[in-house]
């Protein structure tokens, strides 16, 4: 009993100790002051950048050099439609189409010559195709693309950027790291990099689309599946390997259990992210590149410069409009294309043989289905310049466009092939 008591006072002893030492440390901290040197020993750190490891930040720096913004712009036009003995007719022909930005994606820089590999998604439907570099958005043309694949390869004059390397997707490994970059959400989060690792490498993924001439179709393509972040905005980036190769293009995520390409209407399923593999789009990247003309190349880059100089620029001397804003061309009736609603007297066009009423439904080989269109592709040009236009013709139009019930009336026309030398005229219009 004795040796309990005693004891239990050695231990209300030391815990007298320790509570009078810990009030002692706890009022000299409370009343005291630190001195500049303790503040700077707690406050004025650094860290070595050379001792921090890892995989990812060699190549994360050298490749996200190469990855830029893709820019959609597609023509809109603001209409109120009315109906005239059964046809919808536009009620607005005046109203003038209007360029808005559809759609961002991400690319990635291949060559030393400009060349951008995306998915075709990303600029599908386009008037126009930019490229962002950060404040810099530059003109790109598309040389190449599969819509069956989802691959487009685009050409950027002036771009200044260095080439990644094109890696071997045929040994991409499942468990290896998978580092993707690109622009999600466009270019608020400009070059970001998610990393995960390679969940598989050969999935069959069913994708919808249409042909060129709008029949719907179905297609299988074998992708790489990864689980880093795939958001929308990556689509056309790349999917790295830790040597800094170019393995993959990421181009969907599964969404619900489906496949789909970045609709943000779903709720996403974690951690599924698909990549078309690099080898995919070696014979798309072969032949483009097969087809590069260095002169051709810089010619279109001096046209580029000299429109954004500001400079008068050739011109065949019409007003135009889409024809939907006259006809209903989605009828049938007539085609689509650039409706001509006014030739300037002593013109290119007049000399041609161009007429009031005449419809341009192609141009130098590419089809016309919007005034856009054409007018970028006269932008590019130099004075001197000829366009080769094919035409539809058809008698009795201009009567139809005053009085909607002729349009039933209207017989089958002509497409003629009309050549047009470009030059700069002195008053501006279009």
């Amino acid at each position: 009993m004795t040796a309990r008591k005693h004891l239990t006072a050695m231990i209300a002893s030391l815990l007298a100790l320790v509570l009078a030492l810990g009030m002692g440390i706890s009022a000299t901290a409370g009343t005291g002051t630190l001195s500049p040197d303790e503040v700077s020993a707690i406050v004025d750190t650094t860290t070595n950048q050379a001792e921090v490891t890892s995989p990812y930040i060699e190549v994360s720096k050298k490749a996200m050099e190469s990855v830029v913004g893709v820019n959609n712009y597609q023509v809109r036009q603001r209409r109120q439609f009315g109906y005239n003995y059964g046809f919808p007719f536009e009620q607005r022909p005046d109203m003038p189409e209007q360029e808005m930005r559809r759609g961002t994606g991400s690319g990635t820089v291949i060559s030393p010559y400009g060349h951008v590999l995306t998915n075709y998604h990303v600029i599908d439907g386009a008037s126009r195709v930019t490229v962002n570099v950060g404040e810099r958005e530059l003109q790109a043309s598309i040389v190449g693309s599969d819509s069956v694949l989802d691959i487009a390869v685009l050409l950027v004059p002036g771009l200044d950027l260095p080439a990644v390397p094109l890696g071997d997707s045929d040994a991409v490994q499942v468990g290896e790291y998978a580092i993707v970059i690109g622009n999600p959400l466009g270019t608020q989060f400009e070059r970001s990099v998610t990393v995960g690792i390679v969940s598989a490498v050969s999935r069959i993924m069913t994708s919808t689309g249409l042909d060129r001439y709008g029949l719907r179709t179905e297609s299988e393509n074998q992708m790489i599946q990864v689980d880093a972040a795939i958001s929308s905005g990556n689509s056309g980036g790349g999917m790295f390997n830790v040597l800094g190769q170019l393995q993959g293009i990421p181009t969907l995520k599964l969404l619900d259990g489906r496949s789909s390409i970045f609709s943000t209407d779903m709720t996403s399923v974690d951690n599924i992210g698909m990549c078309v593999p690099i080898n995919v789009a070696k014979p798309l990247i072969r032949s483009v590149l097969e087809s590069y003309d260095a002169q051709e190349a810089e010619a279109e880059a001096a046209q580029v410069r000299e429109q954004e100089s500001g400079k008068p620029r050739p011109r065949m001397g019409v007003r135009i409009g889409t024809v939907g804003a006259y006809l209903p061309a989605d009828q049938g009736i007539v085609p689509q294309g650039a409706f001509i609603a006014d030739v300037e007297a002593n013109s290119p066009a007049e000399a041609a043989g161009l007429h009031l009423g005449d419809i341009i439904v192609e141009a130098d080989g590419e089809i016309i289905t919007s005034q856009t269109q054409l007018i970028n592709r006269i932008q590019l040009m130099a004075e001197g310049d000829t366009i080769q236009l094919k035409v539809y013709r058809v008698s009795g139009l201009l009567d139809a466009l005053e009085d909607s019930s002729k349009l039933r009336g209207l017989g089958t026309g002509e497409y003629l092939d009309i050549a047009v030398q470009l030059r700069v005229l002195d008053e501006t219009e279009m």
